[in-house]
């Protein structure tokens, strides 16, 4: 017998239809939760990590409580002592001209510094969430919250404490013979409160501390830092290695010889 002239037409709604429930499936804020953990969350957290996840905006509502683990537990310290561990390894391959040129680029903001104490009393980026169901399926909208002027009322209290692996990373590059630079997303206002912080939680004798004054109102981090970066090798430094919690604060031209990113699942900056 014959293939009817519409089967086709049908078959192509069949895939349609698969596919469609497929993609349903893979989107984001779907978690898949064993006795193990919450998978889900954990494979969010890998993608953005890996930048695969591009610009986000808040945690999935689904990955508050797990966010608030990770950053409060061992495996974000074991994590960051890991890339602090890459970078010292690296840096000790390095030729030291002993010329004072030789440097090492850090970001501050959960690099250096952690405000997780911050976070942990602002939601970790979610106070609440709408629920919406589109055909039978619920899905959680989380707000937008992050508050400039909280989170400037905090860095005047400099009072957030030192990433620990980063300090003890600071100290052994110095004892290596590098020069530090601190490379801030901070406002020039803010310098005498960052000043403040990195002496409280430990940190000293930095080479300087670059922060965003009123011409880099505007710009992105990738712009911003790899201007400033230019300025540092037209002056002469070396920029053998560079550590930042977010993307933006590596890429870039010019880039560091190495480039190490820490973990931070608690936002992002384009």
């Amino acid at each position: 017998m014959g293939t009817p002239a519409h089967f086709p037409l049908i078959l192509i709604l069949i895939l349609s239809s698969v596919s469609a429930q497929t993609l349903i499936q893979m989107l984001p804020h779907r978690p898949q939760r064993t006795g193990d953990g919450d998978l889900f969350c954990d494979s969010w957290r890998l993608s953005v990590e890996t930048n695969n996840a591009g610009p986000w905006m808040t945690i999935p509502a689904e990955c508050v409580a797990f966010v608030e683990e990770y950053v409060n537990g061992d495996r974000y310290a074991s994590d960051s002592a890991v890339v602090a561990g890459d970078s010292l390894a690296f840096a000790r391959t390095a030729r030291i001209a002993g010329d004072g040129r030789d440097v090492w680029v850090f970001d501050i903001d959960e690099t250096l510094l952690s405000n997780v104490p911050y976070y942990a009393v602002n939601g970790y980026g979610s106070s609440y969430q709408i629920a919406l169901r589109i055909s039978g399926i619920v899905w959680l909208v989380v707000s937008e919250v992050f508050n400039d002027t909280s989170f400037d009322e905090w860095v005047l209290k400099a009072r957030a404490p030192a990433l620990s692996a980063s300090l003890q990373l600071y100290e052994e590059l110095q004892g290596l013979g590098f020069q530090m630079i601190l490379l801030t997303g901070r406002a020039e206002a803010q310098r005498n409160a960052t000043e403040e912080n990195l002496l409280f939680s430990g940190y000293h004798s930095w080479k300087r501390l670059i922060l965003r004054e009123a011409s880099d109102i505007g710009k992105t981090a990738v712009v911003y830092k790899s201007e400033r970066r230019a300025e540092l090798e037209a002056q002469g430094y070396r920029i053998h290695g560079s550590s930042g919690d977010q993307w933006s604060d590596l890429l870039g031209s010019p880039m560091a010889t190495r480039s190490f990113k820490l973990p931070n699942p608690l936002y992002h900056i384009p």
